[in-house]
């Protein structure tokens, strides 16, 4: 009893000192904020701390997967949601003369919420009040800043163009920061690439706090922010775009199939044409499980297929019924629109939805997932997509997309940009686990069913490396210690992430920022020789 009353005390007094610590390292840390920040923008009216009414609102409102905001999950010790650079320069400073991490948040889409979540002491600073987007329709660019939205961006484009977009994300929630420097991917990527192969300058904050542009950073590190991931090597403030050319009616369809409707050769001919279609078609499935039968609650395979095409339905139809007669496809089927009322359709909005519920930050969907990524370079066989039908209705929890490649993705080199994944891939596909329950249980649950689904397709995919999409982020990857990084613990993810341009990006990184300042689990390292 007396050694049990001796623990708890212990307990109590370790617990009190920790809390008291951490009170006043929050306190010293927000006076070096302010004595290194200019007078004219006070940084104290930005910067919240464990003890601010506010600070659980602000951390929670761009937590994007709720995997990560547990009581259990380790918090910043101060969010600073920055409204001028000076800001942002004050918090590299203190985040070096406190030995603090500083992770970096534009829209915190990041699936393993590494821009606000850490196994060190750190604290976040949330660029989300850098949203400015300033439209030329005359030159056809835009200059976009990182805390901007995807929808925000379509917006602002369609509100003076009805005859232009930008090639990105299908989720208009996502932030432009995390999207554009990991490369960008979406449904016009056959025509005109990624978001990464249409930029064409940038504003970043380098670690000695200079503002720079693509002249004045150099080719190598607008090169390397482009693909290889902008928090590794600086704060990037904004990216200039170019915009690209659609008509002014595209049509798009949604068509599912179940197993029962042929299935099994409707996909196995989808691998087969999707990346040699025109340029102006892109054609997603999704494969997963759903009831087919209420009364008995059997389930079956389902896959669906949602397409965007630049033009007329009559056309698309005459090339559907020309090239995938499998699917069945009919004129009811599709649906003629503008460009930027495919943004809604494709992210589920119900027909008729005005298009300024792009300009909302609010997620349509907020719940726990899992996501991970692979590269197909030949046909899964007819036998393989039966074992993996299978495999699916046993786990029932997790959901493929294949979204496919060839056109423009497949004329780019692939040292053209960080993002190496080029011709030779037959599409990208996403392993999607979502669920709703709370807690570490649930969460192994519905990871380990992603992790076997992904372990079953390995015959299939890509080899030696097997490859994967930095957006995508996945940590079962490989994980670098924040407190080492080493290049060994690097190349582990990197060479899956970036093939052979990662020694590059190494290279770039350690000029840029030896000293390894910016940094997260799976950031670029520098070189063994210039380590912390």
């Amino acid at each position: 009893m007396e050694s049990s009353r001796f623990a708890i005390i212990s307990f109590s007094l370790t617990l009190l000192l920790s809390v008291s610590w951490a009170t006043a390292n929050n306190s010293s840390l927000l006076e070096c904020l302010e004595s290194h920040s200019e007078p004219s923008n006070p940084i104290s009216a930005v910067s919240y701390t464990p003890g601010n009414s506010s600070y659980s609102s602000v951390l929670q409102s761009y937590i994007r997967n709720l995997r990560f905001n547990e009581s259990t999950t380790r918090k910043p010790q101060l969010i600073l949601t920055a409204l001028h650079v000076s800001h942002i320069q004050a918090a590299i400073v203190c985040s070096k003369i406190h030995g603090l991490q500083m992770k970096i948040r534009s829209g915190g889409h990041d699936y393993e919420g590494v821009s606000y979540v850490s196994d060190v002491p750190f604290f976040i600073l949330d660029m989300f009040n850098f949203r400015s987007i300033n439209v030329s329709i005359e030159n056809e660019t835009a200059w976009v800043q990182v805390g901007a939205i995807l929808g925000e961006v379509y917006y602002r484009i369609a509100e003076k163009s009805n005859v232009h977009g930008f090639p990105a994300g299908v989720c208009p929630t996502v932030g432009v920061g995390g999207h554009f420097s990991g490369g960008g991917y979406g449904n016009m990527m056959r025509k005109y690439g990624l978001s990464v192969d249409n930029i064409i300058d940038a504003q970043i904050i380098d670690v000695n706090g200079r503002i720079l542009d693509r002249a004045s950073m150099g080719e190598d590190l607008f090169w390397a922010i482009t693909g290889g991931g902008g928090s590794s090597f600086g704060v990037v403030l904004a990216y200039q775009i170019k915009l690209v050319q659609v008509p002014s009616t595209v049509t798009v369809f949604r068509v599912p199939r179940t197993y029962e409707e042929n299935l099994t050769n409707i996909v196995y001919r989808y691998q087969q044409i999707a990346e040699n279609l025109p340029d102006e078609i892109f054609i997603r499935m999704t494969l997963d499980v759903v009831n087919s039968s209420v009364r008995t609650g059997a389930k079956t395979n389902r896959a669906t297929f949602l397409t965007l095409y630049l033009g007329d339905s009559v056309k698309l139809l005459s090339l559907m019924n020309e090239t995938f007669p499998e699917l069945g496809l009919m004129q009811s089927d599709c649906t003629e629109m503008s460009w930027v009322e495919s943004v809604l359709y494709w992210t589920n909005f119900p027909t008729g939805t005005p298009v300024n519920v792009l300009l909302s930050r609010v997620p349509q969907v907020l719940t726990h997932l899992k996501r991970k990524s692979d590269y197909l370079k030949n046909p899964i066989p007819k036998q393989g997509l039966e074992f993996i039908f299978k495999r699916m209705i046993e786990l029932e929890s997790v959901a493929l997309a294949f979204n496919p490649y060839g056109g423009r993705m497949a004329e780019i080199p692939p040292s053209e940009k960080p993002f190496p994944h080029r011709a030779g891939n037959l599409a990208k596909i996403q392993y999607a686990a979502n669920w709703n329950e709370n807690g570490v249980e649930a969460a192994e649950k519905y990871i380990n069913l992603t992790r076997k689904l992904y372990a079953y397709t390995t015959p299939f995919v890509s080899k030696s490396p097997r490859e994967a999409f930095l957006n995508y982020r996945d940590l079962d990857l490989g994980i670098n210690h924040n407190g080492r990084n080493s290049y060994l613990e690097g190349a582990v993810y990197g060479i899956k992430y970036f093939k052979n341009n990662f020694n590059r990006l190494v290279k770039i990184k350690t000029k840029a920022d030896p000293d390894n300042f910016f940094r997260n689990e799976q950031s670029i390292p520098v070189f063994p020789s210039r380590r912390r």
